[in-house]
């Protein structure tokens, strides 16, 4: 692939039912990178679609009374309306119906088929109708899919199988020889453990007297393709993979292997083991990397149907506002963890971040400038310190927000980003340009103010990546429109001495106006009980534990509690909800401490922070990590915060 060229794929979503926050998180993340890349100048190729064949499809079309093509082209159309409302820019929206996407399957069996990867074979065992897969005895759970939790039945069927088994092997090399594969690192672990086993073949057809709705098999006309050997060939079908057209062809060359697959860690055993041996099989590399990402739930319950608690991603669109729905997707959670949505959580977030740091940052500066400098750009005067130092922190952000984002760290890159934001207003503060004004000291007024505009020329353009209409709209402020990067790259971006002097600003309305109280769409939406989850089967109680005895001085003496820096951090090899940290604490070299805290921080929100250690504590392995040591936090199960100083400690101060 050329270096210029950038190819991301979200899944192709299933038409059984209508879009829901899963879809959107997917799209919005692949959308946020495929924004940035086209801002770098990379040629981008951003692929999303529907999945339109398979059991649960016909049956669901049949309920309803209508044909399975009927279901399709009515339930594709909320798929494509929210992408649209959630302002995604693919390239290409693929369905599984088309012609284009049906060709390609269709010379890709034969081609196996001429080849001996496919054969003919009598099978029987337990089936799972939603899954749309065989399981073995072992493999049930209380008689059910293991995935799903629903019915099996017993079925004896002639099928056609592909040799997946003999690609196995090359497989688990590939992985081994290409660690960045799967990520997070945790997924990469579950695909290891999974091909412990022994791999088997795989059922790539159903017969269609008892499903009709599929692509047909070229050579046989009673079978038609298995869902996932249909559906995944997409990824290659889409880009012009032996589509006949010289050109289009040309553009698959330039393009495979795809960047990243982003997916839903529910598929990603069918991401990795199904469509690499596939690939394989063509002849094809497999994408640079599969990033499995995790779900959401709902104040902590999981979202179902039954339970009533599924969140609308339209609704929230209409009350907040599509660039903070984005926002708050990527920037809550780390990519790739388990999360947990409610609208209480959004408005904290919203008004912390969006309105009270950067859209107060930014009314501050351009009201300021309207007001006492004429709405126009002043110029550079001499710099000081405290303006050196605002020059040295866009120096570090913008490529820090750059290599955390190329990485999919959202929530590390949004949070580099409102580093900017909250600096920008702390320098407002301490300058005091109404003070400024007061004693007619304008030069001076001019030089704070043209700095002030010019972070929200930086912040501007770095949010646009994530929030496509607020980001250009901050700049059109400024008087500026989004342009893809210029020859000085992000060295030119990060200056704080770009805008042109005598250029026109507009303060306008502000830009994430503060949300005091729910919006009342979202009242109305609510229901008036809280939603709980199903109770589980009760568990033989055990005894309380009975309450903690009083300690004594001498007790709290033995803890040595030292204030240390975090100087690097990044996710524990073996578990997800694990940071694997270097501290400072004054000794010749950082300890190792291994902190449950991945639910709430990502690594890079971790670097530079003063945190509390316990650093008597008896070493232990974590997981195959060594940790020596332990940090305060506040929170339980649920961690709220670390326990830090207000002013700057020396690494190994104690702490009493």
């Amino acid at each position: 692939m050329a270096q210029d060229t950038f190819f991301i794929t979200t899944p192709i979503y299933y038409v059984n039912g209508e879009p829901h926050l899963g879809h959107a998180y997917t799209t919005v993340a692949a959308d946020a990178i495929a924004r940035w890349q086209r801002f770098r100048g990379r040629d981008v190729f951003f692929l999303t679609g529907t999945d339109e064949h398979g059991q649960k499809v016909y049956q669901t079309a049949l309920s309803r009374g209508l044909t399975p093509q009927q279901h399709c082209d009515e339930l594709t159309v909320p798929f494509r309306a929210l992408f649209d409302r959630l302002l995604c820019s693919y390239d290409d929206y693929i369905r599984t119906t088309e012609p284009r996407h049906t060709r390609v399957v269709q010379a890709i069996l034969q081609t196996l088929y001429d080849n001996g990867d496919i054969y003919a074979d009598s099978y029987e065992g337990w089936y799972s109708t939603t899954a749309e897969r065989f399981w073995a005895e072992d493999e049930l759970v209380d008689g059910k899919c293991p995935d799903t939790g629903q019915p099996v039945e017993w079925l004896a069927e002639d099928n056609y199988y592909f040799k997946m088994a003999s690609y196995a092997d090359r497989f688990r090399q590939w992985i081994h020889d290409h660690p960045d594969f799967i990520e997070p690192v945790a997924r990469r672990n579950e695909v290891l453990g999974l091909l412990k086993k022994e791999v088997g073949d795989l059922c790539i057809t159903r017969p269609k007297s008892r499903l009709p709705w599929g692509i047909p098999i070229p050579w046989d006309d009673g079978f038609v393709t298995y869902v996932w050997f249909d559906a995944l060939i997409n990824y290659i079908s889409a880009p012009g993979y032996r589509s006949q057209d010289p050109e289009t062809e040309a553009r698959f060359e330039r393009l495979w292997p795809a960047d990243y697959h982003l997916l839903g860690k529910d598929i990603l055993t069918t991401h990795s083991l199904y469509w690499a041996t596939m690939l394989f099989a063509m002849g094809l590399p497999p994408a640079r990397t599969l990033y499995a990402h995790g779900w959401w739930t709902n104040t902590g319950v999981k979202m179902s149907k039954s339970l009533g608690n599924v969140v609308d991603p339209n609704l929230l669109i209409d009350a907040y506002g599509a660039d903070a729905v984005r926002y708050f997707f990527l920037r809550e959670i780390p990519f790739g963890n388990d999360g947990d949505f409610s609208h209480d959580s959004f408005l904290v977030r919203y008004n912390a971040e969006l309105a009270n740091d950067l859209g107060n940052l930014a009314h501050r500066a351009l009201s300021m400038t309207g007001k006492w400098l004429g709405g126009t750009v002043p110029p550079v005067g001499d710099v000081t310190a405290d303006d050196q130092a605002l020059w040295d922190l866009a120096a570090d952000v913008v490529p820090r927000f750059a290599d955390l984002i190329e990485a999919l760290d959202y929530r590390g890159a949004l949070g580099a980003l409102m580093t900017l934001a909250g600096a920008g207003n702390k320098y407002i503060d301490t300058q005091q340009p109404w003070a400024l004004n007061k004693r007619g000291e304008t030069t001076r007024l001019g030089t704070v103010m043209r700095h002030v505009l010019e972070l929200c020329r930086v912040a501007g353009t770095l949010l646009s990546t994530v929030c496509p209409t607020k980001g250009p709209e901050l700049l059109g402020k400024l008087g500026l429109t989004l342009a893809p990067l210029g020859a000085g790259g992000l060295a030119d971006l990060a200056r704080l001495d770009v805008l042109v002097h005598g250029s026109p600003i507009a303060a306008g309305d502000p830009l994430f106006p503060r949300l005091t109280e729910l919006p009342d769409i979202v009242k109305a939406s609510l229901p008036d009980q809280p939603v709980q989850a199903p109770k589980k089967k009760k568990k033989k109680s055990k005894k309380k534990a009975a309450p903690k005895e009083p300690i004594t001085f001498d007790d709290f003496g033995r803890l040595d509690l030292r204030a240390g820096v975090v100087v690097e951090a990044g996710p524990h090899p073996d578990a997800d909800r694990l940071l694997v940290l270097q501290v400072d604490i004054g000794e010749e070299r950082p300890r190792s401490i291994v902190a449950g805290i991945a639910s709430r921080f990502a690594p890079a929100e971790l670097v530079g922070r003063t945190v509390v250690v316990v650093a008597n504590l008896v070493p232990a392995e974590l997981r195959g990590v060594l940790s020596e040591g332990m940090l305060l936090a506040a929170g339980g199960k649920r961690v709220v915060d670390l326990a830090t100083f207000a002013d700057p400690v020396t690494p190994g101060t104690v702490v009493r």
